[in-house]
């Protein structure tokens, strides 16, 4: 067995009536004659999933929330809770596409099954067709998400051998820069592997067992559990404070505090951090539409950038690929703002998602992730000049990244007692979102292969992410990941805090535009609504 560790946890204690915490993705197939259907995918499902144990472990609750929940293998695992199927009604078009993922991207998981739904639609004008899969975040995070799909697909139309399916390759599994010494063109637009973890970051001292025995744990072990978790959490709590203190002037909020640069300083000094980095950026964060408390519904738009044209900016502007999605997606944000006459005069604070997952935690349910918190340069008017500031600011969060040595989003979910967490985080949430929002909203990328891919023989065509809207993290969410020549972008929002998701997609092709000097073709794979 294996308990949760307090970030899993939270990820579970952020849901409430509004907020549904799953990670997602829409892949858009060509239907290789009909070989896509329901039947074979439940084939490829209980053919694979012992590949990826977030398919077959549901959660132990621990009786009256007393501790963190524990994975145990399902026994009574049925298809029937997890994969589905549905057809669009005519025309079919890719409006209507993204109003059936989102509803269905709204609506929470079942706890009381393995966190995870796949859902066949038919249907769509042109065609092909479409699988929306999501998984709980409490589950899995971006890189071993991409290990979860790569178990079910395939190199080649066929059905080949379980062993030539896609791995992630090691610098991106484990979260470490090898490849930063290379061109800074080089590679995926991967913040998740760019950034360098800590030499143990896969290990999780709050997070107990290991995943070798799935049973579910009995009353006494759960309950004994629970009261050594409770004697114990005061040393605990002590110990992340003592640990965060160095990083105090990059955690959002916690940098707003009068002094807060100075005690991080002393504190560093006392640890023997002595190696000086780079400058903080003000972490104020300025009211925004899209920035307060979130409803339950979601709207969903999802398009896609040439890769080429991205990497050719990148390398004609001496910055990296990733350097150049910031900088469009900062673009993109401003023109949305000029639009309502809401563009605030300071820059917009973006989280962007790092992973420190290890080779030895890669067959481990549950998050090896952290986050980098720093500015989006909306307030600067020029493309170019834009582009210059979000590689600079990037290059210096990075950094800054790279030389701390802890990772404070696991601090600071472990501050609190399990039952305590459980308990406040929803209205907490939801206070804040009010009172002091810690951030604008979360960009995140992932880095995927650049080749084809097939599902039950289909091609994948493109594969487009979702991620997770909270009231703290505002109401509009830009996930991307690169495949096969291609950034996929998938763009989600609370329709009560952006009333325009499709008119925010348009604004990243004019964005790039503006960065190419000379344009070849339709760089825009257009999934204009219709």
């Amino acid at each position: 067995m294996r308990q949760l560790s307090a970030l899993d946890a939270q990820f579970l204690n952020a849901e409430s009536e509004t907020t549904a915490a799953h990670v997602a993705g829409l892949a858009i197939l060509d239907p290789a004659g009909g070989s896509i259907s329901r039947q074979s995918l439940a084939d490829l499902l209980l053919e694979r999933r012992h590949l990826s144990p977030a398919l077959s472990l549901r959660l132990v609750q621990v009786p009256l929330g007393l501790d963190r929940p524990y994975w145990a293998h399902d026994p009574d695992f049925d298809l029937e809770h997890h994969l589905f199927e549905q057809t669009l009604p005519a025309p079919g078009g890719m409006g209507q596409l993204a109003d059936a993922v989102a509803e269905i991207h709204a609506r929470r998981l079942d706890r009381a099954h393995p966190l995870w739904e796949m859902h066949l639609i038919h249907g769509l004008a042109d065609g092909t067709v479409a699988v929306y899969t999501k998984v709980h975040h409490a589950a899995i995070d971006g890189v071993s998400g991409a290990e979860t799909l790569a178990a079910l697909l395939d190199l080649a139309p066929g059905r080949p051998d379980l062993l030539k399916t896609p791995e992630i390759p090691n610098e991106v599994r484990d979260g470490t820069d090898r490849r930063h010494e290379k061109a800074k063109t080089d590679g995926n637009p991967r913040t998740d592997g760019e950034a360098k973890a800590d030499g143990d970051a896969g290990t999780d001292e709050a997070s107990r067992g290991e995943l070798g025995d799935t049973g579910a744990p009995s009353f006494l072990e759960m309950l004994s559990g629970a009261a050594v978790q409770a004697a114990t959490q005061p040393v605990r709590t002590l110990r992340s404070m003592i640990r965060m203190a160095g990083e105090l002037d990059a955690i959002p909020l916690a940098a707003r505090v009068p002094g807060a640069r100075l005690i991080a300083e002393a504190a560093r000094v006392a640890g023997g951090d002595l190696e000086p980095r780079p400058e903080p950026p003000s972490l104020a964060v300025p009211r925004t539409p899209f920035n307060g408390p979130i409803s339950a519904e979601r709207r969903f738009a999802f398009g896609s950038v040439s890769y080429k044209d991205v990497r050719n900016v990148a390398k004609a502007n001496d910055v990296r690929v990733n350097d150049v999605i910031m900088a469009v997606c900062a673009s993109a944000l401003r023109s949305w703002l000029l639009e309502r006459d809401a563009l605030p005069e300071e820059p917009l604070i973006v989280a962007v998602p790092v992973a420190v997952r290890t080779a030895a935690a890669s067959a481990r349910a549950g998050n090896q992730i952290s986050a980098l918190v720093t500015t989006l340069p909306t307030q600067v008017a020029g493309a170019r000049e834009r582009l210059r500031v979000a590689g600079e600011t990037m290059s210096a969060a990075k950094r800054r990244f790279a030389m701390a040595r802890t990772r404070w989003l696991d601090e600071l979910c472990t501050l609190l007692p399990a039952p305590v967490a459980g308990l406040v985080t929803p209205a907490a949430f939801r206070l804040a979102s009010v009172a002091c929002p810690p951030i604008n909203l979360i960009i995140s990328n992932v880095p995927g292969p650049q080749f084809p891919l097939f599902l039950c023989g289909g091609r994948v065509l493109s594969y487009y992410p979702m991620s997770v809207l909270s009231d703290i993290s505002g109401g509009v969410n830009i996930t991307c990941l690169s495949y096969d020549g291609m950034i996929d972008f998938g763009i989600v929002a609370c329709p009560e805090r952006m009333d325009d998701v499709w008119g925010l997609l348009g604004h990243l092709r004019t964005a790039l535009d503006d960065l190419l000097d000379d344009r070849v073709g339709d760089e825009f794979r257009d999934v204009a609504e219709g």
